[in-house]
């Protein structure tokens, strides 16, 4: 499984203090499709400037699939493709991130949640104090091989914590893997999105796509599924 850079995502928003500025404007807190449209613009018209190129931060190897590709607003400014970064990214007081997924082929403009970063953050403080005085992570249940569950009380939990689906709106819980990173879980969401789109995967595919392919978001922080009997499973290698 590929490590993901939640250490990277803590550090910052420790040192800042807070996850984004200016969080309760209302007009910051709505995916609006003529921002991401006109980004999405941007993108594809600085890359035929550009000879292929991207608009985006440098990002180490191991970093999350879906942070991979952060775009970069100030190059976007500098070349004259955007006027002023949307309200909604979290540069200019909003709780998304823009990010580029499948890059090489169709350069595509989705967000990622920073609240459900937060959620994580605060959830990775609470599992690293733990370890600083145990040899072993709080595993719970395990619910496949090498992904468990959260053993939520040890880390002085009284309710199982959670992030609410940008998707469903439905509530996602914590997983570990046996070298206790944190993911999250999505298969109630692919399972919606599996009922209510046409699709053409096979077992043995990743079927995350099915998320971004019709969302405006992408499912940060997930472990690779597949399907099996028309129902997701986790996808281990």
């Amino acid at each position: 499984m590929k490590k993901l850079s939640l250490i990277g995502i803590v550090v910052v928003f420790i040192l800042s203090g807070c996850l984004y500025p200016q969080s309760e404007l209302a007009k910051n807190q709505i995916p609006n499709e003529a921002q991401l449209e006109s980004v999405q613009n941007a993108v594809i018209n600085y890359r035929e400037m550009t000879d292929g190129l991207l608009p985006i931060k440098t990002k180490p190897s191991d970093v999350d699939i879906y942070e991979k590709y952060l775009i970069d607003f100030t190059t976007l400014k500098e070349h004259s493709l955007i006027s002023e970064i949307p309200g909604t990214a979290y540069e200019n007081g909003g709780i998304y991130q823009y990010t580029i997924v499948t890059p090489e082929d169709d350069p595509r403009v989705k967000l990622i949640d920073l609240r459900i970063s937060e959620k994580l953050a605060e959830v990775f403080r609470k599992l690293d104090m733990y370890r600083s005085e145990n040899l072993y992570p709080p595993f719970g249940e395990q619910i496949a091989d090498g992904v468990y569950k959260l053993n939520y009380e040890k880390l002085g939990y009284k309710s199982e914590p959670y992030v609410v689906s940008p998707y469903t709106k439905n509530n996602l819980p914590f997983l570990m893997n046996t070298d206790g990173e944190l993911f999250i879980d999505y298969r109630i969401d692919l399972q919606h999105a599996l009922e209510a789109f046409e699709h053409e995967f096979e077992e043995g595919d990743d079927i995350r796509p099915i998320l971004e392919d019709n969302y405006p978001f992408v499912p940060v922080y997930s472990l690779p599924y597949t399907i099996e009997n028309n129902e997701p499973v986790f996808l281990i290698n």
